[in-house]
């Protein structure tokens, strides 16, 4: 298994390595951070674009006029900001410890920075096959670092025993952390073209639950701690899932190298993200071929 995964381990180690400018202030700022960064203030520009043309279009055949608000940089910001931290703004309360926002200025200001840029650009890719298949491998390494290097660590090395080795806290934090930022943007309409009002988000609508961002938290933070034996609980479940898969009781399982673990964890994510790109706008290049087809004749 590791050296299938090795160039995924290889490249992580690049692409977490400071880079400059950023290195010549002692900031600790990565090729991954600036990617991510990037990606999400991109996409949900592109989500902000689409949902604006879709009122407008709707609001025509209607024969209404669109009630389009006025964007403010400081409400986009609020957005992408909430999409980062909104997890951690829950979560961390609960579990007795400072957010990462209230400590360090670094990566919001990163993160504002990217959204001003993205916002001055004269316009952004339409998501297209094109486009989403090839970013599917950023967004698993991205995903994976989040869900595998970021969040459990504030469980794992957390003071009280009963939360450090409960594997629900555990999860649950995963699951919370990684989806609650967009759950509070769906819900207050913060990239919708009009004024700011509540609405059913994504996640409560028919089939919400089966959003792959949503469920792959849990199941990517638990493979992680199932490979590496984060808990006990972990270490006996990869016992006895090896158990299982050798048809025979297994051997003392030693746990997996996190590196390793890790790479695993993003190849997998991979799969899925493209896997969920292929059925999101696998259609469109069917119907660009007929339109080419149509104007050929």
């Amino acid at each position: 298994m590791s050296s299938a995964v090795t160039p995924i381990v290889e490249l992580y180690r690049y692409i977490l390595q400071p880079i400059a400018p950023f290195t010549w202030f002692g900031l600790p700022i990565t090729t991954l951070d600036v990617a991510a960064a990037t990606r999400l203030c991109v996409a949900l520009r592109q989500i902000r674009d689409k949902l604006r043309i879709d009122h407008e279009l709707a609001r025509a055949k209607s024969g209404q006029a669109a009630i389009v608000e006025e964007r403010s940089f400081v409400r986009d910001i609020s957005a992408t900001l909430l999409v980062v931290y909104g997890g951690e703004a829950v979560t961390c309360p609960l579990l007795g410890i400072p957010p990462s926002f209230m400590i360090s200025g670094v990566f919001p200001a990163l993160y504002t920075g990217i959204q001003a840029i993205v916002d001055k650009l004269p316009s952004v890719p339409t998501p297209s096959l094109t486009y989403e298949l090839p970013l599917a491998f950023m967004d698993s390494l991205s995903r994976a670092y989040l869900l595998c290097n970021l969040i459990p660590p504030v469980i794992l090395n957390h003071s009280s025993e009963i939360v450090s080795t409960s594997p629900w806290t555990l999860l649950l934090t995963s699951l919370l952390t990684a989806n609650t930022g967009f759950f509070f943007v769906g819900l207050f309409s913060f990239l919708q073209p009009h004024s700011l009002s509540v609405r059913t988000p994504t996640e409560f609508l028919p089939y919400g639950w089966t959003t792959t961002d949503l469920w792959c938290a849990p199941l990517i933070t638990g493979l992680f701690a199932l490979l590496t034996h984060a808990q006990p609980f972990w270490a006996d479940a990869h016992y006895v899932v090896s158990g299982w898969l050798q048809g025979t009781p297994a051997d003392k399982v030693a746990p997996v190298d996190p590196e390793i673990a890790r790479a695993v964890c993003a190849a997998l994510l991979a799969v899925m993200f493209s896997t969920r790109a292929t059925k999101n706008f696998g259609g469109n290049i069917a119907v660009e071929e007929e339109k080419t087809k149509a104007k050929a004749q």
